[in-house]
């Protein structure tokens, strides 16, 4: 008995010796806060797409700068973004391409765990006329190394400048109606956007079926890339 009682006494004087954690809960919950509003994951959203300002960050998301500066501080301060000056302007990036993982992982553990999101992805992705066929990640990169694709970047153009898919080619979705002659009417295409979840590549998609064309959508679009780390081009 008396053995016992030694061994227990010894178990509980290591635990009461043990440091505190709540230092390092402290700081996941710090991170967590930065993820904890959904405009602050709609500017993390944008910030995967490349470095952007205060001013173009704030007229990505509809936002007033003011409050644009207020989400983003809080995002600094959890350590997901970073930040630098170039003369009167700040400039915002992702901290890393950890943080872009981990913006995918989120939305994969919320597409299978939360009620809604899926119901959600379905409406605003689905088409009523016909199924928009996407291409894979691996496929795309076997058939550009081909020169049988057309990769289509179909984000605002300061985004596509910030970073895009080596050897894709920027056509706006707004602007793509009145570019068509800018594609090869033979050429099979593949478009792409910020993230699986962009509606932009399926409505780019939607108008060359209708103009007769071949036309896919890449299945994840430049924030998966970037998670992926693959290799991203810039535009001077």
């Amino acid at each position: 008995m008396h053995g016992r009682f030694d061994k227990d006494y010894l178990i509980f004087h290591r635990f009461m010796e043990c440091p505190d954690d709540s230092a390092l809960f402290d700081g996941f919950a710090q991170l967590a806060k930065g993820l904890a509003h959904p405009k602050r994951l709609e500017l993390l959203d944008v910030l995967a797409q490349g470095e952007r300002s205060v001013d173009g960050l704030a007229s990505a998301a509809g936002l007033q700068i003011s409050t644009a500066s207020a989400l983003l501080q809080t995002l600094y301060r959890s350590g997901l973004v970073e930040r630098r000056k170039d003369g009167a302007r700040v400039l915002y990036r992702l901290a890393g391409d950890d943080v872009a993982a981990l913006l995918t992982l989120l939305r994969s553990v919320a597409q299978r765990r939360v009620a809604g999101v899926e119901l959600a992805r379905r409406t605003l992705l689905d088409r009523d006329d016909a199924p928009v066929i996407e291409v894979g990640r691996a496929e795309l990169l076997d058939r550009a190394r081909s020169g049988a694709l057309f990769v289509l970047d179909v984000r605002p153009a300061e985004e596509f400048a910030a970073g895009h898919i080596p050897g894709a080619r920027s056509i706006p979705v707004a602007e793509l109606d009145a570019r068509l002659e800018e594609i090869p009417p033979d050429a099979d295409v593949i478009a792409y956007c910020r993230g699986e979840f962009c509606v932009m590549s399926h409505d780019a998609v939607e108008l060359l079926r209708r103009h007769g064309r071949h036309a896919a959508v890449l299945s994840q679009g430049m924030l998966e890339w970037r998670a992926a780390g693959q290799p991203v081009a810039t535009a001077a």
